[in-house]
Order: C-alpha cells, then sequence, then structure tokens
C-alpha cells in the first residue's frame, strides 16, 4: 500500500494521499484503536480540528491538528464538511474547515473511512454488536469514558472480564506516557516501563474518576533520567493538596519567577537537578549527600554555588519547601 501511495502521490498527489489516508485507517482498525485515536487522526491528517458527536450514544470527542484533545460543548458549522455514521443518518463526524467548495478529495477520504471506523467501534462497545475480545482497547476507552451512560460502561467492563458485583470490588485506573490507559486491581503492581499515573482504587463504576486522577498523576512523574530526576510512577493517592497544582500549571502558562530560576541554575552543572531534587526529597543534608554519593562537604559546596544562582538558601524549611514548589511546577510544565 505504501509502494501504491508513492507511485500514485507522482502522478496524482490527491489519489496519492488518498491512499495513504485508507493504509492509515485500516492499521487504527487492526490495532482496534479506540474512539480518540480515530478521532485523532482525522484531525492530524487533515491539519485541523476534528469533532465526533454522537448524541444518542452521548459521545463527545474533539481533538486538536496537534494531537490534544480539547472537546467544546458548542454547535458544529453546517459549513463545515461533515460524515454521517449511518448513510441517511444525521452528521457525526465533522472536520472544523471553513470552506464553501465542499471537501476536497483527501478531506472526504478521511470522514469515510474514519466514521466507518468509528462505527464498527461504537457498534462493538456501546451493545449494538458481538463484544470484542477483553484486551479491546476500545472496551478500556468506554469504561474510562465520563460522558458514557453507566450501563455501556458496566457492558464495557464485564467484556474485559472485570467484576461489576458491587463496591466492594476495587480498582484503579493507570495512564501511561506514550501507551494506552490501563485498569488493575487494587494491589496488583502497575506494569510500565516509563511515565505512569495512578489513580485511586474505585468501584469500577467511578473508574472514569479514577482516570482523571491517574492522568493529573501522570504529569508529576518523571522519566527518572539522571538529568531529570523524580519518580516515575506517582499515585494520585500520594499528592494530597499538590494535586491542585495542576489546575494551576496550565498550556500557555507563563513560568513562576522560581521555575525560571531552577530552569537557569540547571543549565549550569550538569549535577544540579539531581542535588536539587536530593535537597528538596529528603530528611537531611547528610541523606542527601547519600542520595547522590558525594561526601558532606561536596554537598555544601554545590548548595552555597546553587543558592547563589537560585537567588535564596535551601538549607531552612521555608527554603526546601519553595524549592519543592519550584522543582514541582517545573515538572507539571514539562508534562502538559
Amino acid at each position: 500500500m505504501k509502494e501504491l501511495a508513492g507511485r500514485l502521490a507522482a502522478v496524482d498527489p490527491d489519489a496519492g494521499a488518498a491512499v495513504s489516508v485508507i493504509a492509515y485507517f485500516d492499521r487504527l482498525a487492526e490495532t482496534r484503536a479506540g474512539l480518540e485515536a480515530l478521532v485523532r487522526g482525522a484531525a492530524v491528517l487533515a491539519g485541523c480540528p476534528a469533532r465526533l458527536v454522537d448524541e444518542e450514544r452521548r459521545v463527545r470527542v474533539r481533538v486538536e491538528p496537534d494531537g490534544r484533545r480539547k472537546d467544546s460543548g458548542g454547535a458544529p458549522d453546517p459549513g463545515w464538511p461533515c460524515e454521517p455514521l449511518v448513510p441517511g443518518g444525521p452528521p457525526a463526524l465533522w472536520l472544523e474547515r471553513a470552506g464553501s467548495e465542499g471537501p476536497s478529495v483527501v478531506d472526504a477520504v478521511i470522514l469515510e473511512r474514519a466514521s466507518a471506523a468509528v462505527r464498527s467501534v461504537l457498534d462493538r462497545t456501546r451493545g449494538r454488536a458481538p463484544a470484542s475480545p477483553v484486551d479491546d482497547p476500545a472496551l478500556v476507552e468506554t469504561v474510562l469514558d465520563a460522558d458514557a451512560p453507566l450501563s455501556a460502561r458496566l457492558h464495557a467492563a464485564r467484556r474485559l472480564g472485570l467484576d461489576t458485583g458491587g463496591p466492594s470490588v476495587r480498582v484503579r485506573a493507570v495512564a501511561v506516557a506514550d501507551g494506552p490507559p490501563r485498569i488493575v486491581a487494587d494491589g496488583q503492581s502497575v506494569p510500565s516501563a516509563g511515565r505512569a499515573g495512578v489513580g485511586p482504587a474505585v468501584a469500577v463504576a467511578d473508574l472514569p474518576r479514577s482516570w482523571a486522577a491517574a492522568r493529573t498523576a501522570l504529569r508529576f512523574a518523571s522519566d527518572g533520567r539522571t538529568q531529570e530526576p523524580g519518580p516515575a510512577v506517582v499515585h494520585a493517592d500520594e499528592l494530597g493538596g499538590v494535586a491542585l497544582l495542576a489546575g494551576l500549571v496550565v498550556p500557555g502558562a507563563e513560568p513562576a519567577p522560581d521555575v525560571r530560576a531552577v530552569e537557569a541554575a540547571a543549565t549550569d552543572a550538569p549535577w544540579m537537578l539531581r542535588t536539587l531534587h536530593a535537597i528538596a526529597s529528603t530528611a537531611s543534608l547528610r541523606a542527601a549527600a547519600a542520595e547522590v554519593s558525594v561526601h558532606h562537604s561536596t554537598l555544601q559546596d554545590r548548595l552555597t554555588h546553587a543558592e547563589h544562582l537560585l537567588g535564596w538558601s535551601v538549607r531552612t524549611p521555608q527554603g526546601r519547601f519553595r524549592l519543592q514548589l519550584a522543582l514541582t511546577m517545573r515538572q507539571l510544565m514539562r508534562n502538559q
């Protein structure tokens, strides 16, 4: 298919692009991608926001062309290119592209292939067709979707093999960086080779709440490299009131002065971030020295240099707290 698309592109760019679109959505269908992944594919390929609205099944998904989900409650523009989920049905999938000449050839193919894939997922996960295997990502998405009816979420949960018997059954949602969402039993270890956020233990019916908390916790997780120290797996239960910071550090926000100070200090020496993190996360300077494997006197020298760059002392409780906040806000800004 890739070779065919390349040959066609040399003769007719639109035809080559259309074949590439078909191959793209075929791959998503083969991997049993969920609704958000399908709408994201439409947005990225079209280069404009894509929106899915199925009022009957209470589904609303909107994705920006950069791949970020950003739902909107506004009504779709009648002039946008659109496609129904079933022939003769109401429009359900839109490309938010203004224009009076109608959709281009590529836009039409994107809408047709995406809507067919979306229809298959909805029928599979919302009870209109035989359910799919227990590892179906679309079923997981449905269980975690706060806008999905409870009956649809419980139906999907049963197909995933989750016990929906009552509040005594506790499960957690897990958000994984660059990976699909997961659901684990309370007490089960979190299988992750990278950054992950773990939601609180809840009843199956409350998994959307656990999922929202898990996504927040993921923003506090570090990749664990020497230059970016910190825990790779963060539990929402352990954040407490610190989780409120995630609502303050949002995309486009201006970095706080202390965050800028930490960023500037980090460029001064390769040991800076790891040392500052040790100071902020251990009980004493001696413990911090052991954490970074240096002599106590070496740590003292490092601190003197760091304090000069930061502009405040990190040896007092107030200074350490200020450093903790600055490091946390820096992490949130890097994981937006």
